[in-house]
């Protein structure tokens, strides 16, 4: 009896056939990975840039909200200025910052007197506003506590603050800040940071 021979297995064209196909198939699979990687990677640049602008936005309106430190010692109590643009930690009415600090100044400085002291003169709060290298940084000081806060990461530019009618007594306080979109050279987001006082006699 002949036994049959067994043909199992390919043969170097067939294998030849299998790895161009394979190649055709990839190339475009690749292309298509490759494209949704960059492009994720730009959303989420974009998200964070967008991310630090609300942060920002929400301190800097509830900050301008509460502007006002009153004067306890004269009778009435009038408002006295609770704003100051410009001024070095150590200096100015309202001073903020770490100890030892001389720079960088204030783009913008706010006080309030915190109403949830229960007895005798309330203690003051003072928030400032701080770029520091590509950073937006709020510093916040209230009973001998200091605490920073990063509002803000690849800065572009910080505009002047725009204080109306004026700034010893301002009704609104905005500034504009532009962000850089992370990885982008040309790809800015500009937000406006707005708030308007609570407090006004």
């Amino acid at each position: 009896m002949r036994l049959k021979r067994d043909d199992r297995g390919v043969t170097l064209i067939e294998v030849l056939v299998a790895v161009t196909l394979l190649a055709i198939i990839m190339f475009p699979l690749t292309n298509a990975m490759i494209t949704y990687l960059r492009n994720t990677n730009a959303t989420n640049d974009r998200l964070a840039a967008s991310h630090d602008a609300q942060i920002a936005a929400a301190f800097f309106a509830q900050d301008v909200q509460s502007i006002g430190v009153r004067d306890w010692d004269v009778a009435g109590f009038a408002l006295k200025q609770s704003v100051e643009l410009n001024v070095a930690p150590h200096a100015g009415l309202h001073q903020c910052g770490p100890a030892g600090a001389t720079t960088p100044n204030a783009v913008v400085r706010m006080a309030w007197d915190d109403p949830a002291a229960a007895t005798g003169r309330p203690p003051k709060v003072v928030v400032s506003y701080v770029v520091a290298g590509r950073e937006l940084h709020r510093w916040h000081c209230a009973g001998g506590a200091f605490r920073d806060t990063m509002v803000a990461h690849n800065l572009d530019s910080v505009s002047a603050p725009q204080c109306v009618p004026s700034c010893s007594d301002p009704q609104s306080l905005s500034m504009d800040l532009t962000i850089r979109v992370l990885g982008n050279t040309t790809d800015v987001l500009t937000v406006k940071l707005f708030g308007q006082r609570r407090q006004t006699s």
